[in-house]
């Protein structure tokens, strides 16, 4: 892999996304912290700093030792960036009188900047900091303004060295992409060589060179990053790959057998197994949601390795890891705080000798779905929506019984296949139905019934970090209701899920 841009972070809400912007330029790039970057700079061709909550001025502020990096390679820093280079170089850093944050618009910009190729003036920007740079830092030339911001961009003479106080990386920067290209292909002359076919001819090559003739298991659980996964390995060591299909008894309706029947279908070597009473037994009266984890975590873990033992010579474990899990481990202010377990985070337990290979782990989910598309995976097993690791489990509030598992499976299967005849499945990120712990009183016919109420949920998001709720038509929920009232035993009311995350999460639990 090439290691052609390191972005190092301070903390910002906006750094992964600095990142997907370089990566939609086909150009390589990683995450470190501040902190504790690499020692060994040599293969890298530029660096980015990010922004930051923090304040320059404050005494607990972020302060890297960038000798390895000022004046010796082409670096652009953002905000927070900006503002350090012009603290600590010789400029002043001072609270803005204004707190710009949101839409601005560049007011100047200096002529014949390559920075600035190709971006017009009164171009919007996105502003978000509460200090502003009243002078810059020795060296500084001013290349850009707004109507409040005197130094919203500068270079320093003598350095490859430039800054902005903007965020060129959201989208409300009309212009940010072509500045992010200006500075890594034009300035820095970064290689656009990171496509998905790079990518899966590299990854092979390295997957190969590391497992030699060695044997590797692999739990499949239907969804896109798994597949990619089970696919890539496919691709690079064929029959030595052995996956592994557990039905822990909380997937979808008849989803173990189709995904299992699509699997084979693809040539993989997969081995089905149904441990659905052992998982439903373990779970009987928990109704924790973070206990139901790690039960269904632990389980899983016991039936996987009962599985692997069975074949001999097995030396590595494949996992679907993505890159956002693993920045959220090494992040500025360690991990974060517990929201919920993640399946794929946390290590093996110390029974299980095994090496772990994980050859998606630089990927974000948008990437691992363009390389599953370049390795032939079928458009329909790649747009599928997510689903949480745990099953419907966690869709399920209280405690788990094969009667709830039922109803629920019956009201979600309604529900999505809804959403693919009506052509909606395509435009929505992520959807279910959630099985609420309530009863409430309804009346069919003559009768007076209570009985259980399902909430439906529906986001559009773009990797799950934030997302909104989706405006479905009210026809279709409607009718959709009407079904699931109608067709599904012990559910008389439903309702549709409007928050947004924040501050709610995707799921209930």
């Amino acid at each position: 892999m090439q290691h052609n841009v390191l972005i190092l972070d301070f903390g910002s809400q906006y750094t992964q996304l600095i990142a997907r912007r370089v990566r939609e330029l086909n150009i390589f790039c990683e995450i470190f912290p501040y902190n504790h970057f690499p020692d060994d700079l040599s293969s890298y061709k530029a660096v980015i700093l990010s922004g930051s909550p923090f304040s320059v001025r404050a005494e607990d502020a972020p302060h890297p030792d960038l000798s390895q990096i000022r004046g010796k390679m082409p670096l652009l820093a953002v905000c927070y960036g900006a503002q350090y280079l012009a603290h600590f170089s010789g400029g002043e850093v001072a609270p803005s009188n204004i707190r710009e944050y949101g839409r601005a618009n560049l007011s100047f910009i200096k002529e014949d900047e390559l920075f600035f190729d190709d971006v017009n003036l009164n171009s919007q920007v996105w502003m978000s900091h509460s200090d502003t740079i009243k002078a810059l830092p020795t060296g500084g030339v001013r290349l850009a303004s707004t109507k409040d911001v005197e130094n919203a961009a500068y270079r320093i003479e003598g350095e490859t060295t430039f800054a902005i106080q903007f965020h060129p990386e959201v989208y409300h920067s009309e212009d940010g992409k072509q500045m992010l290209e200006n500075f890594l292909v034009k300035i820095a002359e970064v290689p656009q060589n990171f496509t998905p076919g790079a990518f899966v001819e590299d990854i092979v090559a390295e997957m190969k060179e590391k497992i030699k003739d060695d044997k590797v298991v692999l739990g499949l659980s239907g969804g896109v990053d798994s597949t990619v996964a089970a696919v890539l390995l496919n691709k690079a060591i064929g029959k030595n790959l052995y996956c592994i299909f557990v039905n822990n008894g909380l997937l979808r309706k008849n989803e173990f057998q189709s995904v299992l029947k699509q699997y084979e279908g693809m040539g993989l070597n997969v081995k089905g197994v149904d441990a659905s009473e052992r998982f439903l037994s373990e779970l009987a009266g928990v109704d924790d949601p973070e206990t139901k984890r790690k039960i269904i975590g632990r389980v899983f873990i016991e039936v996987f390795d009962d599985e692997a033992n069975k074949l001999e010579d097995v030396k590595f474990l494949a996992q679907g890891t993505i890159y956002p899990d693993v920045i959220e481990s090494v992040s500025v202010k360690g991990p974060s705080a517990t929201i919920k377990s993640h399946h794929n985070v946390g290590g093996l337990p110390d029974f299980m000798k095994l090496q772990v290979v994980e050859p998606l782990r630089m990927l974000f989910k948008d990437e691992v779905r363009r390389v599953g598309k370049t390795l032939g995976i079928d458009d329909e097993l790649l747009g599928r929506h997510p689903f949480p690791g745990p099953g419907l489990s966690i869709r399920i509030l209280g405690d788990i019984t094969p009667e709830k598992v039922q109803i629920l499976q019956d009201v979600d299967a309604i529900f999505i296949n809804g959403l693919k005849e009506h052509g909606l499945y395509d435009k929505v990120w992520q959807a279910g139905a959630i099985l609420l712990p309530v009863n409430s009183v309804g009346v069919m016919g003559d009768e007076r019934t209570y009985e259980k109420v399902v909430a439906l949920r529906a986001v559009e998001s773009t990797d799950g970090m934030t997302a909104d709720w989706v405006h479905l038509p009210y026809d279709f929920l409607m009718k959709i209701s009407n079904e699931i009232i109608n067709k599904v035993k012990g559910v008389n009311r439903v309702v549709y899920d409007i928050s947004s995350k924040p501050p709610a999460t995707i799921e209930w639990e």
